[in-house]
């Protein structure tokens, strides 16, 4: 039994790519199995779907332009029914396609031409914030300390005081960590469906926020802005 859990705890994980141009479904395995993932490639959300219903996989890449329905159609049909991360890899670039995404479900964005070294960097991200989703709740964040059980922010031996909006935005970048959260689902999580509307609001919080999180002064306190579609937690 132990050495069946020892070998289940170096299961290499699992990615399937689903895109319709196999030029991209061989260069993405080929990058992939270079750093020691699993990798599957399918053409189609259908057979995507099947392929994900059926077998265990821990992130999912998935183009939207696929031959039998819309990438955003499968990332909605998916988040029914599984948590598993999603990266939407596509040639849609605008902001509205961006939003449209993550709203779907979608954990993070890359367009296409894409880099191999930033898109093994979301995937790492992502499947970091996974493995972690279900250990303690203290985060750490550069030279912070965020413990989520008792809705403290450290730094060094100093505790940093945050408003309960500035506290409960951080709280759900923490939990996405890594991940891109739109205008409107930060605002949802962090203050009710009430608020999801109310950006020029979200933009003054997360001013005060980065400025009482960065160790320097003017700078982004660790939380990265993705323009025109919202903010991400950095690792």
């Amino acid at each position: 039994m132990t050495g069946g859990s020892q070998a289940e705890s170096r299961r290499r994980p699992r990615i399937l790519v689903v895109d319709d141009e196999p030029q991209i479904r061989r260069l993405l395995s080929v990058a992939l199995s270079g750093q020691g993932y699993g990798v599957e490639t399918v053409g189609a959300g259908e057979a995507a779907l099947d392929k994900l219903s059926s077998e265990p996989f821990d992130l999912v890449l998935l183009d939207l332009g696929l031959p039998d329905e819309d990438g955003l159609q499968v990332c909605a049909r998916l988040r029914e029914w599984s948590r598993i991360p999603v990266i939407v890899i596509s040639v849609r670039e605008g902001e509205r396609d961006k939003v449209e995404a993550l709203d779907s479900g979608a954990d993070d964005f890359v367009t296409k031409p894409f880099g191999t070294d930033e898109l093994l960097a979301r995937v790492r991200a992502n499947l970091r914030r996974v493995s972690t989703e279900t250990e303690e709740p203290v985060a750490s964040i550069g030279p912070l300390t965020v413990d989520l059980a008792r809705r403290t922010v450290i730094r060094g031996s100093d505790e940093i005081h945050l408003t309960p909006t500035e506290y409960e935005l951080l709280r759900v970048l923490v939990l996405h960590r890594g991940r891109v959260l739109t205008h409107r689902q930060l605002l949802r999580e962090a203050r009710g469906p009430a608020y999801e509307s109310d950006t020029p609001l979200l933009r003054v919080h997360m001013v005060a926020l980065r400025q009482k999180l960065a160790v320097t002064p003017n700078t982004a306190g660790y939380i990265a802005t993705e323009p025109g579609v919202g903010y991400r937690l950095l690792d």
